[in-house]
């Protein structure tokens, strides 16, 4: 497969240059696409299951899962991260379904620690289980954590996730805060008729502790029946927020933030904007994705899948995995063909949760 990747790097030099890349090995590099994004961020699901049911996320019943031999072992999750890691990848997110719900995941979370070059690991999660697993993970080098909350009302939450645990997961993010995690992202997924309600409640937890909340867009997709009505924009919140605080105000945000940052002054924490409805953030992208059966998706909004787990199975080499790789990067759109196109066309069975899990990885 050699010819398939010199053809690759080729092709992304000639359009790398186009977008102004001045450092040859970021040109010449697999992570970077045809429009000049160098991929420095992998998020890797580790399960397909959860042991939660959220409305807005999955069927009562849940989804369809691969058997467990589909899924990715510890060694082959470990390769695959030191593959990327070696091409350029700096920061790793671990995710599912619920990653917690994996019995290795300490043993993986310690394994990728010692991959040189890999400077941070986070992960996102419900936070159910947190309480008996934060201490353990942070000790085998966990750097960043997401706990998903949208509710600060018990039985919203158990209405939401159609199980217990409100109380845990707060517990959890006590502990977050009490281990030095700085700071605790919280995600919200801002819903109509819901929980938009609680939007300055959740604002007013950072005047309380080091918390970034980030609200996220609500998504419409066929799991969640297209509500589009329920979608709460970006700046329908911040002028409810300044209508309670006047002076809340924008931060300055990272090239590759996909959350616009606002402050209330004088708070600890701080609020984020995921707008992933009514401004994406294609251009500044760097992120990439691998599923947990082994495939590497490079949009979430894209239909089309490599399977890397079936090339390491086969025997694939480490070079001709690299040029695997190379070549799905290259294919990589401009941006996004939009929410509807993916939820009829996409090939590989997915629920909505794989898209609020994908936009929530900073």
């Amino acid at each position: 497969m050699l010819p398939l990747r010199v053809f690759c790097r080729r092709f992304s030099t000639k359009r790398a240059l186009d977008a102004s890349i001045k450092d040859p090995k970021l040109i010449e590099s697999p992570l970077t696409d045809t429009f000049g994004r160098h991929h420095t961020y992998l998020r890797i699901s580790l399960t397909e299951r959860c042991n939660l049911r959220c409305l807005y996320c999955m069927p009562a019943d849940g989804v369809k899962l691969n058997p467990n031999d589909k899924i990715l072992t510890t060694e082959e999750v470990i390769r695959i991260s030191r593959l990327f890691v070696n091409e350029g990848v700096t920061k790793i997110r671990l995710t599912g379904g619920e990653p917690t719900v994996r019995k290795d995941l300490t043993d993986i979370v310690a394994a990728l620690r010692k991959i040189d070059n890999l400077q941070t690991i986070a992960m996102t999660t419900n936070g159910i289980v947190l309480t008996r697993q934060l201490v353990d993970l942070q000790r085998a080098g966990l750097d960043m954590i997401n706990i998903s909350l949208d509710t600060l009302k018990k039985e919203k939450f158990e209405y939401i996730t159609r199980r217990k645990g409100w109380e845990r997961v707060m517990m959890g993010i006590d502990l977050a805060l009490q281990l030095g995690y700085n700071p605790v992202k919280v995600n919200c997924v801002v819903t109509r008729g819901f929980n938009d309600d609680e939007v300055c409640d959740f604002v007013k937890l950072t005047e309380e502790k080091n918390v970034d909340v980030r609200f996220i867009e609500y998504m419409p997709f066929g799991g969640n029946k297209w509500e589009m009505q329920k979608m709460v924009p970006y700046q329908e919140m911040v002028k409810m927020i300044q209508q309670r605080w006047p002076d809340f105000h924008s931060l300055m945000n990272g090239p590759n933030d996909t959350s616009k940052a606002w402050k209330i002054p004088g708070a600890i924490g701080q609020v984020g904007f995921i707008t992933s409805m009514s401004e994406h953030f294609c251009g500044s992208c760097n992120r990439l994705r691998i599923t947990a059966d082994g495939n590497l998706k490079v949009c979430l909004f894209g239909n089309t899948e490599v399977s890397l787990r079936d090339a390491i199975r086969s025997g694939c080499s480490e070079e001709d995995l690299t040029a695997l790789i190379g070549a799905a990067v290259g294919r990589k759109k401009k941006q996004h063909a939009g929410l509807y196109l993916h939820a009829e066309s996409s090939s590989h069975e997915e629920s909505a949760y794989d898209s609020y899990w994908w936009i929530t990885i900073s």
